[in-house]
């Protein structure tokens, strides 16, 4: 049996470990990669000097045309005048592709529901359609986009199912790459859950994992993500809210350990936390102050860019809870209820900065502007109101 040369043996160590280098170093690179595409351009998200905000709007038995655009100054709050984007129906959700080329919005509208992809004018904002394709269920309500910014997620509300589009090379939306129906026991209320209901929808930060949250079986159920082909698989460790309890929307803390439900029947937020890929209840806090009997269906959740801050819309009530945010154990306790300005507070955004939240107001039809106390975290107006004709989500785009 021969032995290899001294010379050969080292090579091929060398080659070897120098091959072991370039896979550690590759794998590192991808995900700073898909972090810089999602900052836009390379660029934290909260450090433009100016943003393009776009809003989507409800356009039937309203004077809505579609999305609306306006810009936005982080430093003052300024929000220019109003102008039509482009004409779209019914466009209850709208968000901006990581890249700042396009934006996709869901046409809310029974069974014709419809996923729309738009060109973004660089100078002038305006947009242009590329494409519509069938939503694959009825009343689209939420759009997200995975890690990579390669695939689209919608959650369709009426007919409780999730689909994959991928993005392709020119901003148009293809054919699906998965399509899947929740499944699970109905909740109690059976006027509003006699089925599933898909309500948001969102890739987990590892992008493993896509997480649905549906009205109608008080879940926000767990699907396994598949990157490379788009495709949605059922798995285990989904978080089970109360009975009753309608999970709306969610948003997941910055570290990926605590995910917090809004409850739009019950109005509440209930914390979970990640352990070993299971969700496990925390706390359930309520959103509406004591002593209050009148009618209140909770809308929209985020979080403040520096963590320290959860936000939440009555409606109703008409107002914002705003709670402060256990960093170690992701609990919250109430700062205040603050008044949105306007009727009906169906969405709201905190500005990349964190300076400013705007409320849409979408039986008043306007946008309230409240500053953020970086201390406290409580909004208060400013003063600066939008005329839009019933405002119900916006997106923000940085501009150089």
């Amino acid at each position: 049996m021969s032995r290899p040369h001294p010379l050969r043996t080292v090579s091929a160590t060398l080659c070897g470990a120098m091959h072991r280098l370039h896979n550690i170093l590759w794998a590192a690179l991808i995900p700073l990669a898909a972090l810089f595409l999602f900052a836009g351009a390379g660029r934290p998200a909260g450090s433009a000097k100016a943003y393009r905000v776009y809003v989507g709007s409800y356009t039937t038995k309203t004077s809505s045309k579609g999305i609306y655009q306006f810009q936005f100054d982080p430093a003052t709050g300024k929000m220019s005048a109003l102008e039509l984007a482009g004409e779209s129906q019914d466009p209850s959700w709208v968000i901006v592709h990581p890249s700042g080329r396009y934006l996709y919005a869901a046409n809310e509208h029974g069974k014709d529901s419809s996923i729309s992809a738009f060109s973004i004018a660089a100078k002038s904002g305006k947009l242009t359609l590329l494409n519509r394709l069938p939503a694959l269920g009825e009343d689209p309500c939420h759009l997200g986009f995975d890690h990579t910014g390669k695939f689209l997620l919608t959650a369709n509300y009426t007919s409780g199912n999730a689909a994959v589009f991928p993005v392709l090379a020119d901003g148009k939306v293809g054919e699906h790459t998965a399509l899947v129906r929740n499944e699970g026991a109905p909740g109690p209320n059976h006027e509003r859950q006699e089925g599933p209901h898909a309500h948001w929808i969102g890739a987990s930060e590892r992008n493993r994992f896509v997480y649905v949250a549906d009205l109608g079986l008080d879940k926000v159920l767990v699907y396994k993500f598949d990157g490379a082909q788009g495709t949605l698989t059922p798995a285990a460790g989904a978080a089970t809210a109360k009975p009753g309890t309608g999970p709306r929307h969610v948003v997941v803390s910055g570290d990926g350990r605590f995910m917090y439900v809004l409850g739009e029947l019950d109005s509440t937020v209930t914390v979970f936390s990640l352990d070993q890929e299971i969700f496990r209840p925390v706390e359930t806090v309520p959103m509406l102050p004591r002593g209050f009997s009148g009618r209140n269906d909770a809308a929209e959740i985020a979080l403040h860019p520096s963590g320290k801050f959860l936000y939440a819309s009555n409606r109703g009530h008409d107002s914002i809870a705003v709670y402060a945010v256990d960093a170690g154990k992701g609990t919250l306790a109430l700062v205040a209820d603050v008044p949105t300005g306007g009727k009906e507070p169906r969405h709201f955004a905190i500005d990349p900065t964190g300076r400013f939240l705007l409320v849409e107001n979408q039986f008043s039809d306007t946008i309230v502007e409240f500053r953020i106390n970086p201390a406290s975290g409580k909004p208060t107006p400013t003063g600066e109101t939008l005329a839009v004709p019933s405002p119900v989500c916006l997106s923000f785009l940085p501009l150089d």
